[in-house]
């Protein structure tokens, strides 16, 4: 039973990237039984694998971003479920924990969750923790769809505001997904 709770404890420190291990700072107390070089030299290998396997969980925060920093870890964390970077069932880090992780508090992060919950893409378990809703993915895909028929129903208003004809629209549209 211990080796399979430290592969979980292993895995969810993993899933969003302990980037200050590698820095040399301790974010959690130590886990029993182990020192600090047992620990970093674990989680190094196991952050190696998960990389290599294409399980990551990077949120990166933007203090110049007009959005508050809530809707930024909805974005993202939306964008990796609806990509199926985060599978269905897959277990997200505590709300405690990603703060600490992010260096932002406590509170911002249980909004983020919260709002991620009331939309559908997550679950909580009380005394279990946040897990990847299921059943539901093709749902929000189009609740996506939806929303980017919005914008471009808007951009067509735009357009259509200062006298630019659809095949004019199409062309711009053409040359803005074409990648650099």
């Amino acid at each position: 039973m211990r080796s399979i709770a430290n592969c979980i404890w292993c895995v969810y420190t993993v899933l969003i990237g302990y980037i200050h291990l590698v820095r040399g700072r301790r974010i959690h107390g130590p886990h029993p039984g182990e020192g600090r070089f047992v620990r970093a030299q674990r989680d190094k290998a196991v952050r190696t694998a998960l990389r290599e396997m294409g399980v990551s969980l990077d949120i990166v925060i933007s203090n110049a971003s007009s959005k508050p920093i809530y809707e930024q870890i909805v974005l993202q964390m939306k964008d990796a479920i609806l990509s199926g970077e985060l599978e269905e069932g897959a277990l997200l880090p505590s709300i405690r924990s990603l703060a600490g992780d992010l260096r932002i508090s406590v509170i911002t992060t249980k909004r983020a969750y919260a709002e991620l919950e009331a939309q559908g893409f997550i679950e909580t378990v009380q005394g279990k923790g946040s897990f990847v809703a299921g059943g539901n993915t093709e749902f929000l895909r189009e609740e996506r769809l939806r929303h980017i028929e919005e914008l471009l129903g808007r951009a067509v208003q735009e357009a259509q505001g200062i006298g630019l004809g659809l095949d004019e629209v199409k062309d711009m549209l053409d040359v803005v997904s074409q990648p650099e």
